[in-house]
C-alpha cells in the first residue's frame, strides 16, 4: 500500500510503499483510509520527539482517522501504540477502540476536531470534578486545540471562559467562539501576568497547552489574586508549546489550594479516554464546534508539513 513513511526523525514523512497491515483479531477489521489528521501529536511522534516515541524505523504516523470497512460502515478510530499508523491507504482497526459514524458524516471534518478537541474534553470529564457553572481560563487558546478548548468547556456548561495567546488574530476568533474575555500574552512578562491576574484569578480550572515560562507567570500571579485561596483551583496541564519544565516555588503548594495534574495518555486509563469517544464525536458531527479542516492528498504529504494554517485550521490528508 502507499503511505507516508518516516525513515529519518530528522526529515518529514515521504509519499512511498509499506507493508498492507493485516486484520488478526476477532475485534479487528481493515479499513480503507477516508482522512487522517496532522495533529502535532503526529508530528512529534513522526520527529521522535514524543514521550512515548520507541525510537524504531521505519514507521506509518498516523494516531487516529476515519475509515470505511468493507460493509461500509464509517469508522472514527484511534491505533494501538504498537500498530502502524493511520497515515496509509488502509490501517487495521481495533474495534474496542472505534466510534461507528452516522452516514452523511463529513470525515475530514471528524478527523481534523477530535484529536485536538480530545485534549479538553477527557480533562474536563475525566480529570477533574468540572461542574456547569464552573470557570475555566485556557492558557494557549490561539492554537487549534486551544480553541476547541474554549467551545468545549463553553458546551460543557462553564459560565466564564478566559482565552489567552499570543496572536492577536486568533483572539480576536476566540470572541464569537464563546470566549467571555481574551488575554494576550506577550514579551512584557509582568504586564501579562497581571492582565491574567485581572481577568482569571478566580477560575475553577485551568488547562494548559504552553508550561514553560508562561505557566510560571501565570501561576503565582493568579494565585495571589485570587479572592479565596483556599477555593480548589486544578491546574491541568496538557501541552508544552512554550516549555518542557518549569520552576515551581514550595511556597505556591502552601500559599493556595492548587493542585496540578496532566492529561494524557497514561494519566487517563485507554478505556476511559474511549469511553468519551461516542459524546465527542456526536457533537462534531452534529456541528456543535467551529471546525476548518484543510484536505490534502496523501501523496502531498510533505508539502502537507511544511503548509502553513490559518487561525482554526487543521490539515487532514485524505489518501
Amino acid at each position: 500500500m502507499h503511505a507516508a513513511v518516516v525513515r529519518s526523525f530528522s526529515t518529514p514523512p515521504a509519499y512511498d510503499t509499506f507493508p498492507a497491515p493485516v486484520a488478526s483479531g476477532e475485534r479487528e477489521v481493515l479499513v480503507d483510509v477516508l482522512a487522517a489528521g496532522l495533529h502535532p501529536r503526529v508530528r512529534s511522534a513522526a520527529n521522535g520527539s514524543h514521550y512515548t516515541s520507541d525510537g524504531v524505523l521505519p514507521m506509518v504516523p498516523g494516531v487516529d482517522a476515519v475509515g470505511r470497512t468493507p460493509e461500509g460502515e464509517l469508522l472514527y478510530f484511534i491505533v494501538d501504540g504498537d500498530a502502524p499508523g493511520t497515515m496509509a491507504d488502509q490501517a487495521v482497526v481495533d474495534r474496542s477502540r472505534a466510534v461507528t459514524l452516522p452516514p452523511g458524516t463529513d470525515p475530514a471534518a471528524v478527523a481534523a476536531a477530535m484529536n485536538p478537541g480530545m485534549s479538553s474534553w477527557i480533562a474536563l470529564r475525566r480529570r477533574v470534578a468540572f461542574r456547569p457553572g464552573g470557570s475555566v481560563l485556557v492558557l494557549g487558546a490561539t492554537g487549534n486545540a486551544g480553541q476547541l478548548a474554549v467551545q468545549i468547556a463553553k458546551h460543557l456548561g462553564a459560565a466564564r471562559v478566559v482565552g489567552a495567546g499570543r496572536d492577536p488574530e486568533r483572539l480576536d476568533l476566540l470572541k464569537t467562539l464563546g470566549a467571555d474575555e481574551v488575554v494576550r500574552l506577550g514579551d512584557d512578562e509582568p504586564d501579562a501576568a497581571d492582565r491574567l491576574a485581572s481577568a482569571a484569578a478566580d477560575v475553577d480550572v485551568v488547562i494548559d497547552y504552553l508550561w514553560g515560562r508562561p505557566t510560571e507567570q501565570a501561576m503565582p500571579a493568579l494565585l495571589t489574586a485570587r479572592a479565596d485561596r483556599a477555593k480548589a483551583l486544578s491546574w491541568v496541564q496538557i501541552g508544552s508549546m512554550a516549555g518542557s519544565d518549569i520552576t515551581l516555588p514550595s511556597a505556591l503548594l502552601r500559599a493556595g489550594n492548587l493542585t496540578i495534574l496532566g492529561s494524557g495518555q497514561g494519566s487517563v486509563t485507554a478505556a476511559g479516554i474511549i469511553a468519551e469517544l461516542p459524546s465527542l464525536a456526536a457533537e462534531i458531527t452534529a456541528g456543535t464546534f467551529a471546525v476548518d479542516a484543510v484536505p490534502m492528498p496523501l501523496e502531498q504529504v510533505e508539502q502537507a508539513w511544511h503548509t502553513p494554517t490559518a487561525p482554526g485550521q487543521r490539515i487532514v490528508l485524505t489518501p
